[in-house]
């Protein structure tokens, strides 16, 4: 075949370069910044709110068991030795397994409707809790409430990026995080409430559990008809929005030849290899395992920790409240900032610092005013690195069931440090808890090891791409398969 071209075609090529350089055909979602604006604003009104709910709700229904020890469930079920940190761990065993092929499953179902009825499912045995008579039926309903939340978590954020640009991402993710420290305030605030009703031979704690677990059901029944599944299904946009809105997430990986929209990818076994070989998939699951150490210790433990420094069991919930809330307004804060600097890892030894002063404090001194201030300090900073790292890999994954695949991973190996968590506040290291604070320090130190080595890796491989060292891909294969791998791609720092 003659590889010259006609004059008509060289016109066509003219005219097209002409297109390309005022910016027409990478669409108007690159040149209207309006437009753009508009569409995330109606995203963000019409799907963070619901995707905030549901995480607040699984937040509660997963760490009330914690606000529920200090009103009497200990006493109730007869539990003895560590049956109380058995029966926190037991969560993580599904929960763990299926993180992986649920973010395989939101693809086929559909996010929206896959999500909500993820939230239906752990209501319902949330509820179920409460009506808990032995340590047994304890742990079956533990074990179900995490098969039935296993797939949320990834599920979130590969939900959300199938919705925002890159560096909108987290931002958006800090929003819906930012819902598991204040679920620590609210729910404290409510269960306080709740464990005063007494009826029908129901005394105190299990109506922690009938009345979250109901709300839980209720909010995620409505979600189920108002979350779309993709941009192109997106009923509050019109179809011009429809099409940008898919469009702008493909032009925003750098000029990477990717698939356009989700639709258009079918899974494969390849992008499972390519995910898991990741560099950035493995470093970041080794850290979000690790940072899931401080979190959920803090998360199912808080009350207790306050408890230790003398005060009642009511004045002790209260006080879970203000740390909670710092926490909450900073992982908004980090998120803001994060999108806003374009980076990740910085905003994460930031964090880490933070977190350590914390637990030094806990560490260093016997005055409880001090001790109480150091929650402040590791709540501020523990909290945020979870979305931080979170964002980081799905920044640095592409296309879709490569970065669900990873996500999933990370999410699934992440979740182990849940293992680890609930055994490091043990009743016999009481009231000082020494032995936890300890390791949740040395965590906080592998994280910021782990974290500043990847950020190494990152600008080492960035410098490469742009030096056409890794060129050589685009003879391996179509380019539409290369995603992270293709020459073009920047991962975020």
């Amino acid at each position: 075949m003659s590889t010259r071209l006609s004059s008509e075609e060289k016109a066509i090529g003219a005219e097209e370069v002409d297109l390309k350089k005022t910016g027409v055909i990478a669409g108007i979602a690159e040149t209207d910044p309006a437009l753009d604006k508009l569409i995330t604003r109606k995203l963000d009104y019409h799907i963070l709110p619901w995707i905030f709910s549901l995480w607040l709700l699984a937040f509660i229904d997963r760490s009330n068991i914690g606000n529920a020890k200090l009103d009497g469930l200990i006493t109730d079920l007869h539990l003895t030795g560590n049956q109380f940190n058995i029966a926190l761990t037991v969560f993580y065993i599904l929960y763990v397994l299926i993180d992986i092929p649920a973010n395989w499953a939101l693809k086929k179902v559909g996010g929206g409707h896959w999500l909500a009825l993820l939230a239906i499912a752990w209501g319902i045995v949330g509820t179920s809790m409460g009506a808990v008579k032995s340590y047994g039926g304890l742990i079956a309903c533990r074990l179900l409430l995490g098969a039935c939340e296993g797939g949320m978590f990834g599920g979130i954020i590969l939900y959300l990026s199938m919705f925002y640009k890159r560096h909108q991402l987290m931002f958006r993710l800090g929003v819906f995080y930012c819902a598991a420290p204040l679920s620590g305030a609210f729910g404290g605030l409510l269960a306080t409430g709740l464990a005063q009703i007494e009826y029908h031979g129901y005394d105190g704690w299990p109506w922690i559990f009938f009345i979250e677990g109901t709300i839980t059901v209720i909010v995620a029944c409505v979600a189920f008809f108002f979350l779309p599944h993709t941009p192109a299904q997106c009923k509050f946009l019109s179809p011009d929005e429809q099409w940008h809105a898919a469009h702008r997430l493909h032009m925003d990986l750098n000029g990477a030849t990717l698939s356009a929209n989700v639709e258009e990818e079918h899974f494969s076994w390849t992008a499972v290899k390519h995910a898991l070989l990741n560099v950035n998939t493995i470093a970041m699951s080794i850290n979000f395992f690790i940072i899931l150490v401080p979190i959920y210790s803090f998360s199912l433990f808080l009350p207790s920790i306050i408890a230790g420094l003398g005060y009642k069991a009511v004045h002790a919930q209260l006080l879970t409240v203000p740390p909670n809330f710092l926490a909450f307004l900073c992982v908004l804060a980090s998120s803001y900032m994060s999108d806003r600097i374009k980076m990740r890892g910085p905003m994460i030894v930031l964090g880490t610092v933070l977190a350590a002063i914390g637990y030094i404090m806990q560490l260093a001194s016997d005055k409880p005013n001090i001790k109480y201030g150091g929650t402040f300090f590791v709540a501020a900073g523990a909290f945020p690195c979870s979305p931080l790292v979170l964002a980081w890999l799905s920044n640095n994954l592409a296309p879709h069931y490569i970065k669900a695949t990873g996500l999933g991973l990370q999410v699934a190996i992440g979740n182990c440090g849940a293992f680890v968590a609930t055994f490091t506040y043990l009743s016999t290291d009481a009231p000082d808890y020494i032995t936890g604070h300890a390791i949740n320090l040395g965590a906080i130190g592998l994280i910021l090891i782990i974290t500043l080595a990847n950020m190494a890796y990152i600008r080492w491989e960035n410098a490469a791409r742009a030096a056409g060292k890794r060129d050589y891909r685009l003879e391996t294969g179509p380019e539409s398969e290369l995603g992270y791998r293709h020459p073009n791609f920047r991962y975020t720092l």
